[in-house]
């Protein structure tokens, strides 16, 4: 069973930078996807980032157009981990954060964080 564990959600000041981690653990990645959701008060769960790899393939990522320029997903193979940078930070950015894995054949994320609180003040 897959364990993800977040990290790095906080307070910050519109146009700030925050950097989220997603350590993955329970079976090897050679491949996997691995993705950042948020969630809102009040509004539904909203796709961020993905990123997917496998040993015979280049690694592609692929981002919401709300963040596109601003966020970039990123991976520590060594330490299984997915890295969420998230730069000029806006007040609408404000959520908790979730990340997700499946295998990267499978159609629906299967394994879930706990989520990470990111709060963005004007």
């Amino acid at each position: 069973q897959v364990q993800l564990v977040e990290s790095g959600g906080g307070l910050v000041q519109a146009g700030g930078s925050l950097r989220l981690s997603c350590a993955a653990s329970g079976r090897t990645f050679s491949s996997y996807a691995m993705a950042w959701f948020r969630q809102a008060p009040g509004k539904e769960r909203e796709f961020v980032a993905e990123m997917t790899w496998s040993a015979w393939s280049d690694i592609s990522t692929r981002y919401a157009d709300s963040v596109k320029g601003r966020f970039t997903i990123s991976r520590d193979n060594a330490r299984n981990t997915v890295y969420l940078q998230m730069n000029s930070l806006k007040p609408d950015d404000t959520a908790v954060y979730s990340c997700a894995g499946r295998d990267r054949r499978a159609a629906m994320y299967t394994s879930w964080g706990q989520g990470t609180q990111v709060t963005v003040s004007s």
